[in-house]
């Protein structure tokens, strides 16, 4: 079983907001090149409680996989542009995740080897969905009432819809007391078990991913 060290960093830009959106793709090339970094993903992230069309141009977040915690340290102390993402936010985020069940691919990759659970943790969960194009104004109609659904449920800490490319590729990032809270929302809530018939029945999905982990740590800077 491969060792694995997942990050997810929120960074929120107040003056340099243009810089944070032009990393989207400028970041791609010094990060192919780092050392022990496995995956990555540059995400941009939604409006307000985040299920939105509207974008964040405030908030972007970065989700990465190494291959050990010092690979980690060293390019956010060491790297140019990792010090760059600490220098030029207001504020950060980081959630320290323990892969624990994953189902489903993320371009054709399956960045996370699910671990044995160390128990008594937060969940966090990260959905991600390519949506096909000819079902993106269906998905789209139905977010108001997936975006109220998370908000009204019991158990949750904290929920953020972020995205490779806006309205086709989509994923969200959610905090969770715990697996009860998060069956009883998948399962028991009208609302939101409304939704995923929904995506079953009308095939929004060209590929879709489904990812839990105990949150390890949550460390807010700024």
């Amino acid at each position: 079983m491969a060792h694995q060290e997942v990050y997810l960093h929120f960074f929120t830009y107040q003056s340099h907001k243009f810089w944070a959106f032009t990393q989207m793709q400028r970041a791609h090339k010094p990060l192919q090149q780092v050392q022990g970094l496995q995956f990555y993903r540059m995400l941009g992230t939604g409006a307000g409680a985040g299920f939105s069309l509207r974008p964040d141009f405030s908030t972007y977040a970065l989700l990465s996989v190494w291959d050990h915690e010092d690979d980690k340290n060293q390019f956010f102390k060491n790297h140019p542009l990792g010090l760059h993402f600490f220098e030029r936010s207001q504020k950060q985020v980081a959630y320290h995740l323990h892969p624990i069940h994953t189902h489903g691919h993320w371009s054709g990759q399956q960045p996370f080897e699910a671990q044995k659970p160390l128990g008594d943790k937060p969940i966090g969960v990260i959905t991600r969905a390519t949506l096909r194009k000819s079902r993106l104004i269906d998905f789209w109609r139905h977010v108001p009432q997936a975006s109220e659904a998370i908000k009204n449920a019991a158990g949750v800490r904290f929920f953020k819809g972020i995205g490779e490319w806006p309205f086709v590729q989509q994923a969200t990032f959610s905090v969770w007391d715990d697996k009860e809270a998060i069956h009883t929302f998948a399962y028991k809530q009208k609302a939101h078990a409304d939704i995923v018939r929904k995506t079953k029945q009308r095939k929004w999905y060209k590929e879709d991913m489904f990812n839990r982990f105990e949150v390890l740590s949550t460390t807010h800077t700024s």
